[in-house]
């Protein structure tokens, strides 16, 4: 199974990127889960948690306030104003 290549970023500084099997994050049009293969998208990210599922299970939450994710060939780019690991 193909891999998500995620990017975590807040304005000053990057917060995580590597592999991922999913990512849950919440739009202001309500929560989406992102699995390989999703079709690509723009969305204006809420406030709230980002949750990265890696491939071998573990499980990483990061907080970000307001900002964009988008999603383009198995890339899951997220830009938050303020974002930290919790």
């Amino acid at each position: 199974m193909a891999a998500l290549n995620v990017s975590v970023v807040s304005a000053d500084q990057e917060v995580w990127s590597g592999e991922a099997a999913m990512v849950v994050a919440k739009t202001v049009e309500g929560e989406i889960g992102i699995l390989p293969g999703h079709e690509p998208m723009l969305a204006i990210l809420a406030g709230g948690e980002v949750r990265v599922t890696l491939d071998g299970g573990e499980k990483l939450t990061a907080n970000a306030e307001e900002g964009f994710l988008s999603v383009q060939q198995n890339s899951v780019q997220i830009v938050a104003s303020r974002a930290a690991l919790v």
